[in-house]
């Protein structure tokens, strides 16, 4: 199999696309510490290490994962379970990825640089907490939700607390949905032996949890806004967030689940880029206005 062919199964395995989850509120949390662009050069390293510590992640997953795919009817094709990747490339990625994310990070601040292990440490640690404990959701809230806080730690080279309301807020988001994502397997992990809410406590109950965090989720992006005395075109933001994980809690129900990647994927992306979009228009607006 030749190198390219192997980078483009892994880039498609990793799905190198959703990058743009947590992206979105880095650039967020970049542009609160610097009241506005904080520069390109700046921006394009946030990108690098945001890019490449999720592929690091991803990858790192579905090599841990690789065993657990081979048994799940929804995930036995996946890359390695089907042959498509050894697991021998798939660790020299991870191994390239978290090379490169502490590279980057060494190219922002000497915080960033000291920094950068425990972030992968947390990033990479999610892929095992399912095996033992039904925190993972939350676990994986806060592998995303460091994003923001460290892409202000990048701008400022420390941190403001008012910055970790948005980290919480990402942090319970990204909970919430794969609280309504990991219902596909709650059957399978259940008799496998593996922890998460659905598998422990049932679909409806993950359900219901899921809507409490999206509730909460809006109030703490509420108040960020509070915070830093933002302005109309925030609030404005932070309104069509919440219409859309209204309609994504619409869309599925514990009966129906059928549109759960619509769910997951789509419209959690758009989440994510309308919020950046209409907090980056607020502080370009304000500042323009000094």
């Amino acid at each position: 199999m030749s190198l390219l062919r192997s980078i483009g199964i892994t880039l498609e395995m990793i799905k190198w696309e959703h990058s743009v989850f947590a992206l979105p509120f880095a650039l967020t949390g970049a542009m609160l510490a610097a009241h506005g662009w904080p520069g390109t050069s700046k921006v394009l390293w946030i990108i690098v290490c945001m890019v490449t510590a999720r592929s690091a992640a991803m990858s790192f997953n579905r090599l841990a994962d690789a065993k657990l795919d081979a048994d799940n009817p929804r995930t036995k094709m996946r890359a390695i379970p089907a042959g498509q990747l050894s697991r021998g490339f798939a660790a020299g990625f991870t191994i390239v990825m978290s090379a490169v994310f502490i590279l980057a990070a060494a190219q922002l601040n000497r915080m960033t640089l000291l920094l950068s292990p425990l972030a992968l440490a947390i990033i990479l640690l999610y892929s095992w907490t399912k095996r033992f404990t039904q925190l993972s959701h939350f676990v994986l809230g806060l592998a995303l939700g460091i994003a923001p806080s460290a892409a202000w730690i990048a701008v400022r080279g420390s941190l403001d607390p008012r910055v970790l309301i948005l980290t919480v807020a990402v942090l319970l988001w990204v909970a919430g949905f794969d609280l309504l994502y990991s219902c596909q397997d709650a059957e399978h992990d259940r008799a496998v032996g593996l922890f998460s809410v659905p598998s422990s406590f049932g679909v409806a109950a993950a359900f219901r949890l899921a809507r409490v965090l999206h509730i909460a989720m809006i109030g703490l992006l509420a108040w960020l806004v509070i915070l830093f005395h933002l302005g109309s075109v925030a609030w404005i933001g932070i309104g069509i967030v919440a219409l859309l994980l209204l309609y994504e809690h619409m869309i599925v129900s514990p009966a129906d689940m059928r549109r759960l990647n619509a769910a997951f994927f789509t419209m959690n992306g758009v989440i994510s880029v309308v919020f950046f979009l209409f907090v980056a228009a607020d502080l370009l607006f304000h500042r323009g206005m000094r």
